[in-house]
């Protein structure tokens, strides 16, 4: 074996394993799961992404080479979360279409032309780690980007394709709209 070939002997406790849980609300400090927090059953895993955008300054400066570090420019973030939802329940219709109302009393949704404040919500993820601790994420005033889309199959369940961003508020410019937490277990 190599003199790098190794792993850390931390490396087994630290994995996320299996697919985790969308939840309206977490509490980080006291981490539990109740049932009415979570949003729906999803398959095929859940896959939150948070990518940088940034501008080079010094691009068209004479002598100036490429990517300097000193003449980088955080531009901003993207935050997302997609998941394949397997729930047709009207919240779960709703926030895949972002902009829409529901009448409870005929379960009728209503995609609506204009935005709401209402139409942003936080949304968790939560999964398990090794050791018995979670790693969780909070995608901060998400809102359906990719529109309603049900595929449906012979013999099989019918799957709802979401995929959520994070919007900055302009009453919190500088929060990027995604948190990430790690709690260490105790096994």
């Amino acid at each position: 074996m190599g003199r790098f070939s190794k792993i850390s002997q931390d490396a087994f406790n630290e994995f996320q394993v299996d697919a985790g849980v969308l939840l309206k609300t977490f509490d980080v400090e006291s981490p539990e799961l109740v049932d009415e927090n979570i949003i729906c059953a999803t398959t095929g895993g859940i896959n939150p992404v948070c990518t940088a955008s940034y501008s080079d300054l010094g691009e068209d400066v004479d002598n100036c080479p490429n990517g300097t570090m000193e003449m980088m420019d955080l531009e901003g973030w993207e935050c997302t979360l997609g998941f394949t939802a397997l729930n047709t329940t009207p919240e779960v219709i709703r926030m895949a279409l972002g902009a829409a109302d529901i009448d409870a009393a005929s379960g009728k949704i209503t995609p609506r032309r204009d935005l709401e404040d209402t139409d942003f919500a936080d949304i968790w993820w939560v999964g398990d780690r090794t050791d018995g601790g979670l790693v969780a994420i909070r995608l901060i005033n998400a809102l359906s980007i990719s529109g309603f889309s049900l595929q449906t199959t012979k013999n099989g369940k019918g799957q709802i394709a979401v995929t959520l961003a994070g919007h900055v508020s302009i009453e919190a410019q500088d929060v990027v709209p995604m948190e990430f937490y790690v709690q260490e277990g105790t096994e």
